[in-house]
């Protein structure tokens, strides 16, 4: 029996009879990736939406738990980390730091940044989610045998590498 055909397989085919010129390998890839992407995302949004907490609040309050007591960090870093300008990382946390879940506090090795940090109910927050969070994602990818998830995430590390390295290339 041969491998089960995908949309993206019947949309290649389309271009194979009316361009066969084109390379369409990447676009094999592309459109996959791009389709899993929405699909994680989804599930994401509907396993935080009990916790009442965005993607991107996650995201933050996650960044903060990951690097241990007294889990803060300067803002700049969560800038640099989420990829976003300080003006839209400022508003990220003023809207977290309404909701009780950071704490932004002076920085003591730098009087002119502060520093944010979980508060006990943002830790509490984020710690009812992150084992579901971990435990969806083994689930995404379920249809993979270990050995295949682990290929698959050393390849995805390759495209992102090199994926940062054309921007870089592009910004010069």
């Amino acid at each position: 029996m041969g491998l089960v055909q995908d949309t993206t397989d019947a949309m290649l085919d389309q271009w194979k009879l009316e361009r066969p010129e084109l390379d369409t390998s990447g676009m094999a890839v592309v459109l996959r990736v791009l389709q899993a992407s929405g699909a994680f995302s989804e599930r994401l949004k509907r396993l935080l939406e009990p916790s009442n907490l965005t993607p991107w609040e996650f995201d933050v309050l996650s960044a903060l738990r990951r690097v241990g007591k007294p889990w803060g960090v300067p803002s700049k870093d969560l800038c640099e980390s989420a990829m976003l300008t300080s003006g839209a990382m400022s508003n990220r946390i003023d809207r977290l730091e309404e909701r009780g879940l950071v704490k932004r506090r002076p920085n003591p090795l730098d009087r002119r940044s502060t520093m944010v940090h979980l508060t006990r109910k943002g830790l509490a927050r984020v710690d009812r989610v992150i084992g579901l969070r971990m435990e969806d994602a083994v689930e995404s990818v379920q249809s993979l045998r270990s050995k295949d998830r682990a290929e698959l995430a050393r390849l995805l590390r390759l495209v992102v590498l090199g994926l940062e390295e054309l921007d870089e290339d592009s910004a010069t």
